[in-house]
């Protein structure tokens, strides 16, 4: 994953997109449907109908990215509203994609004695 600058948030645009927009379209649905600014250097994330494909738009202060993943086994865990917006931490971010259910992290083990 590329190293984000301090403050950047974390955007999931809630519901189902057409994978086959570019970055032009997910910048103009950013600004339609999100009400955010593309090049604010915020982080965007959109998901397919099938749900193992999402794509990224980021604003690195030079020019517009647009990143792809597609998982080859399984989905990635979206919000259940078909609308808005929903933010991430970085850590989160990195659950997403790796295809870890973000929303319900569990620690493998917490100590009960300090000695």
């Amino acid at each position: 994953m590329i190293g984000l600058p301090t403050g950047t948030r974390i955007w999931i645009a809630a519901g189902v997109t057409d994978m086959r927009r570019g970055m032009d379209g997910l910048a103009a649905l950013v600004q339609t449907a999100l009400t955010e600014n593309p090049f604010s250097g915020h982080v965007f994330l959109f998901r397919g109908r099938r749900g193992d494909l999402i794509k990224v738009l980021w604003w690195s202060g030079d020019g517009l990215c647009l990143f792809a993943k597609r998982l080859e086994r399984g989905r990635f865990v979206w919000p259940q509203a078909a609308s808005g917006s929903v933010s991430l931490s970085g850590a989160q971010l990195s659950m997403l994609l790796e295809g870890i259910d973000w929303r319900r992290p569990e620690r493998t083990w917490q100590p009960s004695q300090a000695a």
